[in-house]
């Protein structure tokens, strides 16, 4: 059974800590945080191992997933660099998937030490819906990293639902709609609910009416494979009322603002990998 570290319990360290435990065993999972309470907190409720610093962490697992923002990471990797200078020379094998965002591959390898310079490495962007099994996530990895540690990553995050192998070049492009998408959908969900209220419905079953049909939309669109437009078309009656939610939806914008979501998020997205 594969054992499997998380450096960083923020959101993403812990909603994939919680998609890994039913993959691996809670008893496989090592969690480690600066922040050691919030570390213990996380391993209490998922009944994993805590450690007390990132090289214990290191020390016990061999998919080490790095979990911390980007401007954070070669901190992290320079604290760590005797620990994996030493389990290189030992020859034990460590896998380092970095969760940051922007972050490049070559970027990544230039942060490790010059003796720990073969160990495999991939980047990994999820979004936070994995903590329930309703993720996307995106994964790639360096040149020559073997076939069986990929495969590993994509077992452990097998409860996390949908994980797409990428080319590296397109990682920034999908951090912008997968990675970041949630936070767009989350606004639009309760903007319909609060619309639901202003025509009467009680608070509690606009929201759960809100939330079901946007599950069942996607759900439509993945399960089918239509367009979204065909899948549109056949909701919209001549001269009914769903024809005419949808050309208010289009007059106020609702194309235009999702696609300048993503391009900014985008450009952000380039900016950090610079940092």
């Amino acid at each position: 059974m594969n054992t499997v570290a998380f450096i960083g319990c923020g959101n993403m360290g812990s909603a994939l800590a919680r998609a890994a435990c039913p993959s691996v065993g809670p008893e496989n999972v090592y969690l480690a945080n600066r922040t050691l309470a919030k570390a213990q907190a996380l391993g209490d409720a998922l009944g994993c191992h805590v450690a007390q610093n990132n090289g214990h962490a290191l020390a016990h697992a061999q998919y080490v997933f790095l979990c911390v923002k980007p401007h954070l990471l070669s901190g992290v990797l320079a604290e760590l660099a005797s620990d994996l200078e030493g389990c290189a020379a030992r020859g034990e094998e460590k896998v380092l998937i970095s969760v940051a965002a922007g972050v490049t591959l070559d970027t990544l390898r230039s942060f490790l030490p010059a003796k720990a310079q073969d160990i495999p490495l991939l980047r990994l962007m999820p979004n936070t819906c994995v903590e329930i099994g309703q993720g996307m996530s995106a994964l790639c990895a360096a040149p020559n990293t073997p076939r069986r540690h990929i495969q590993a990553v994509q077992d452990i995050l097998s409860h996390s639902g949908r994980v797409d192998l990428l080319e590296e070049p397109l990682m920034d492009a999908f951090t912008s709609v997968a990675g970041c998408g949630p936070a767009y959908v989350y606004p639009f969900l309760e903007a319909l609910a609060d619309g639901g209220v202003m025509v009467g419905l009680p608070r509690r079953q606009a929201m759960e009416y809100a939330a079901q049909t946007l599950l069942g939309a996607a759900a439509m669109v993945l399960e089918s494979g239509q367009h979204p437009g065909a899948l549109k078309d056949a909701v919209c009656s001549p001269g009914g009322s769903t024809i005419a939610g949808v050309a208010a939806l289009e007059a106020n914008g609702l194309r235009h603002a999702a696609i300048q979501a993503v391009l900014a998020a985008y450009e952000k997205n380039k900016q950090l990998g610079k940092q």
